[in-house]
């Protein structure tokens, strides 16, 4: 079984008394081996995890900039199999740093649950996000990936019910992620309110960690966040960075942004 990465790492946060900071990106963008030389960049700037991105053709749960990602990498031919491969090189280069996938069920459907969680627990993978998976459906795919120590994180929105709350939270392990906003990935301004608010609710039923997403762009988003959070997540705002830069100036410019996001000095 795989060891508790993401445990491990949670627990450090609070030990240390400083918000977390996992990011987000799309597997095979601008290339397989960009996300090769951006894992690591990215963990010695000061992120706690990665979300990795399974491309997928309808990422309805997207924005523009994820969108256009996720298009660029199947024009590549990026598959869930090389997003396994991908973590299974990238386990030896970052071995304390939770690997999550975050994608739509369709492909993991599609791979077949049980290939998908012995395939996951072969690579290291720790845990994944599936986008569009309602939390009443997800038995299947935990009875196939829980034993083997991958954990299903469950997503919550400002606009789930008490009892989604109260289901989320019973079953929950590895963190909880919540959705700050209704409505798709995307940077803004600031961060919504309904993402704290949500925050509060899940924490009076449980003690995993909570991670705010959706929205978040700035340190200072970060730092707000985490006040009652455990952990901010940064999607967008890298990936533009990622889809903008030069291929030369990419890991600088990808690796300055978190930096910045974790509140380390920039160089």
């Amino acid at each position: 079984m795989n060891t508790d990465r993401i445990k491990q790492k949670f627990e450090d946060i609070r030990r240390e008394g400083r918000p977390g900071l996992i990011v987000f990106l799309t597997v095979g963008v601008p290339d397989l081996e960009a996300t090769m030389e951006l894992v690591p960049a990215l963990v010695e700037a000061g992120a706690d995890g990665i979300e990795l991105g399974v491309p997928f053709s309808d990422p309805l749960g997207d924005g523009p900039v994820i969108q256009e990602s996720n298009f660029k990498a199947l024009q590549r031919g990026v598959s869930l199999v090389d997003c396994f491969e991908t973590v299974e090189k990238l386990r030896g280069k970052v071995p304390d740093t939770p690997l999550v996938f975050m994608g739509y069920y369709n492909s993991i459907y599609n791979y077949g649950l049980d290939g998908f969680g012995e395939e996951a627990r072969r690579v290291g993978l720790d845990g994944v996000i599936a986008i569009d998976l309602p939390h009443d459906e997800v038995k299947p795919l935990a009875l196939e990936c829980e034993p083997r120590g991958v954990h299903i994180i469950p997503l919550l929105a400002p606009t789930s019910t008490e009892e989604s709350v109260k289901a989320a939270c019973a079953d929950a392990t590895g963190f909880i992620y919540c959705v700050s906003l209704t409505g798709v990935t995307g940077a803004r301004d600031q961060v919504a309110s309904g993402g704290l608010d949500l925050v509060d609710r899940a924490r009076a039923g449980t003690t995993v960690p909570l991670a705010v997403g959706f929205g978040i762009s700035k340190r200072e988003h970060v730092v707000d966040v985490c006040r009652k959070a455990d952990a901010a997540v940064v999607g967008s705002a890298l990936v533009r960075v990622m889809l903008e830069s030069p291929r030369g100036q990419l890991i600088k410019r990808a690796s300055r942004l978190v930096a910045e996001l974790a509140g380390k000095p920039v160089s």
